[in-house]
């Protein structure tokens, strides 16, 4: 079906996102490519489907892959029929129906007389019904962009299947629809994702590093438990080392004491025997060679085992030590810090929507007022289909709207937003620059530094601009800021925080979520998340 030899892919600012890689994917496989931001995982899906160019090696692809996009911006300005490659075929079946049948409208129809049925059929399915296939993809929604590249696997009927990322923008039911098809398909798919709901559903998972592609035979499941034998091995290695180190330094120490001693003797019987002055300055040069040469072969080796100790380190998770930080997160439990009294919000049309939501401005937003209250302490899921008012609701709580009905109270005195962009995170400073932003305590430069490291922005990185960061590094950076600022916020509002993160940082994420004991907000379709960090209950819109 496909593969790839040798592949190189060099990026236009010169970075070699991979190097002489090897795949290959047979018919009705299905496989879920995973690894770190930045990796070159979406780059793989863009050369397969024809639209990056390898930098060198080949690649043998048996049937046309169809291409399902995590970004919709280079689509935005085409009609849904030309996003889906299908705006000629149309064409060409209305002008036969109105009794232009010439051999060109043949020709490009290729006999799919269905091609209207099937697309009224996917859109249904994907809850797209009545779209208009002449609208600009512009005018949709995110997650409903989403459904009409996957309706158009119905349309197309594709044998090989590429899709980067399509549970992103998709609310529950969304999903839910995704992953019966990942299921039930025997289709060939390949599918880069961090939704682990997604990743249990794919027989084999292939793992992209620098090093190359590794294939495990099995779920996410599978392979987070190989990850987890090949992390044991690795915290015995690491083990190993430090002791081998230990007793490096000790046998180091013993040989250059038992050569002192050696020396100083030497020195005493020559000075008994009357050995010459210029005798003693040479055989005092030997005695001091011989001691550096044995200084030289112990430092070398304590050198190599150093070295090899820090490359051992380097790919342990540093997990451990990203935490948030604040103290007295839990100082004031139970006291009550939001109130809706009877709260709705009228859509106006300049309100920034999409033509979609625009439709329906001049409406409130929820059919029922919502009266609810909030205290310090919980877990708290918003949970809703897309459109059903989760973001607007957040930004009611926290003032940035006003109700256009009822009530708001407010005894929340600090708040912390954390958007699925990570936009706290300023793109026209450098990471240490952000970092002194958050710098309320006045720590010194060292420590600012130091906690910059914790979180795996070494010295080459504190000049690099923010605008640079993949979405994992700009939550690292976050973490890092709150944890300099250990002023402890009444709430956390998370708005979608693992859509552009990868399996890492969401595991990092979830372990600094887990030390903060205030108020936390979130919004997410991630299951599996929400379940990690204890979630104790659920505002349903």
């Amino acid at each position: 079906m496909f593969i790839l030899q040798q592949a190189t892919y060099i990026h236009p600012n010169k970075d070699v996102l991979f190097e002489n890689i090897n795949f290959i994917i047979n018919k009705n496989d299905k496989i879920a490519l995973i690894g770190n931001n930045g990796a070159g995982k979406s780059s793989i899906l863009k050369i397969i489907a024809d639209k990056l160019p390898l930098s060198s090696g080949i690649i043998s692809c048996t049937s046309k892959p169809y291409y399902i996009p995590q970004t919709h911006d280079d689509y935005n300005d085409l009609t849904i029929a030309e996003a889906l490659g299908i705006s000629g075929k149309l064409r060409a079946l209305h002008a036969i129906l109105q009794g232009e049948a010439t051999a060109e409208n043949m020709e490009i129809l290729e006999d799919d007389w269905t091609l209207e049925d099937r697309c009224e059929q996917a859109l249904e399915k994907w809850d797209l019904s009545g779209l208009d296939l002449v609208r600009k993809l512009g005018s949709l929604s995110g997650g409903q962009k989403t459904k009409v590249f996957l309706a158009g696997i119905e349309i197309q009927e594709p044998e090989f299947i590429l899709m980067d990322e399509p549970s992103n923008h998709l609310d529950q039911d969304g999903r839910k629809l995704l992953y019966d098809f990942v299921e039930k398909t025997n289709k060939t798919l390949l599918i880069v994702s961090h939704d682990r709901q997604l990743l249990e559903l794919t027989p084999q998972i292939a793992e992209l590093s620098r090093d190359g592609i590794r294939l495990y035979g099995g779920n996410y499941r599978f392979y987070a438990e190989q990850k987890g034998i090949e992390l044991d091995a690795l915290n015995h290695q690491v083990q190993s080392q430090q002791k081998e180190l230990r007793k490096a330094k000790e046998k180091e120490k013993e040989a250059i004491e038992r050569q002192n001693k050696l020396n100083a003797r030497g020195k005493k019987k020559q000075e008994g025997a009357g050995v010459p002055k210029i005798m003693m300055n040479t055989l005092r040069n030997k005695a001091e060679g011989s001691s550096s040469k044995l200084k030289s072969v112990h430092e070398e080796k304590i050198l190599g085992i150093q070295n090899q100790l820090t490359s051992l380190r380097s790919i342990l998770p540093e997990i451990d030590q990203m935490q948030f930080g604040f103290e007295n997160s839990d100082s004031y439990r139970g006291k009550l810090l939001l109130e809706a009294q009877e709260i709705n919000y009228k859509i106006l049309s300049n309100d920034g929507l999409n033509d979609f939501e625009a439709s329906n401005s001049g409406r409130f937003l929820w059919k029922e007022n919502l009266l609810f209250q909030i205290r310090h302490g919980p877990r708290i899921a918003i949970k809703g289909l897309n459109g059903s008012g989760k973001t607007t609701l957040i930004k009611l709580l926290l003032g940035i709207l006003e109700p256009s009905k009822g009530k708001l109270l407010s005894n929340s005195k600090r708040y912390v937003y954390v958007d699925q962009e990570y936009s706290l995170i300023k793109s026209n400073q450098s990471i240490y620059e952000m970092a002194q932003q958050f710098n309320h305590a006045g720590l010194q430069e060292h420590e600012v530094k130091i906690r910059l490291n914790r979180f795996l922005f070494d010295k080459e990185t504190w000049d690099k601009s923010c605008l640079s960061l993949s979405g994992g590094e700009r939550m690292r950076l976050l973490l890092c800021c709150l944890n300099i600022s250990n002023q402890a916020p009444d709430i956390i509002v998370l708005d979608e925080p693992t859509n552009n993160i990868d399996l890492q940082n969401i595991l990092i994420l979830t372990e600094a979520i887990k030390q903060f004991q205030g108020t936390l907000l979130l919004v997410s379709h991630d299951e599996v998340f929400l379940k990690e960090i204890g979630i104790e209950r659920e505002l349903i819109l």
